[in-house]
């Protein structure tokens, strides 16, 4: 029976590419006089290429781009604070988020998420998508000094939620560091299909969030 359900953020409950599109055409138009020279569209494709979905930190990302576009008058450091201030006002959900975790919470079933990130960043996302309300327990690895694929992260949500890895699913986009982890610690792992990778080894497959609600009544 499932008694837990532990999920990912970005990719998963936040539509991150939409989201970082439409941060960086923002900061685009807000810091027009010192990016004006550069194209809007170089300067987006360019940040989006640089940032790997994620998983290039944004002072790298910055550096790169102040010294490839020769940006005047305003650092990459304040480019990256700006980032850090600006971003969550630029957060964009998938479809049926707060239907579908309101459903699961309906339930009884507990509700948890573990990100990889730094910490204040991530609770300001979190808080911007409007679903704070809906979780038990929130491990962002800054703050657990530990991230994701490592186990052990995965077992510290359980303990806390107090399921054992049988009674959880985890929810996540990542065929390695979501999927993987979570199935090789016992969790039933639900990949939340996107277009980077065509097949992955889950237990299920979801393209829409409420098609959690059928899995979890499906469930044992």
């Amino acid at each position: 029976m499932i008694k837990a359900v532990i999920f990912d953020l970005d990719g998963t409950l936040l539509n991150r590419d939409s989201s970082v599109q439409r941060f960086i055409e923002n900061q685009y138009d807000r810091l027009n006089k010192w990016l004006g020279h550069i194209s809007k569209s170089a300067y987006t494709a360019r940040f989006i290429e640089l940032d790997c979905r994620g998983y290039v930190w944004k002072d790298e990302v910055y550096r790169q781009l102040v010294k490839e576009f020769n940006v005047k008058g305003i650092t990459w450091k304040s480019l990256l604070k700006d980032y850090m201030k600006e971003f969550s006002y630029n957060c964009v959900p998938f479809p049926n988020l707060a239907r579908m975790l309101k459903a699961i919470q309906n339930k009884s079933i507990r509700i948890g998420l573990i990100t990889n990130g730094r910490g204040q960043f991530q609770m300001d996302n979190i808080e911007a998508l409007g679903i704070g309300k809906y979780f038990d327990k929130i491990l962002i690895s800054e703050w657990e000094g530990i991230k994701k694929p490592n186990p052990d992260i995965f077992i510290r949500a359980l303990n806390q939620l107090h399921v054992s890895p049988n009674e959880a699913m985890y929810v996540g986009d990542h065929p390695d560091n979501d999927i993987k982890a979570a199935r090789s610690i016992g969790m039933t792992g639900v990949w939340k299909g996107n277009p980077y990778w065509n097949s992955v080894d889950a237990d299920f497959v979801i393209n829409d969030l409420i098609e959690l609600s059928l899995l979890i009544r499906m469930s044992p």
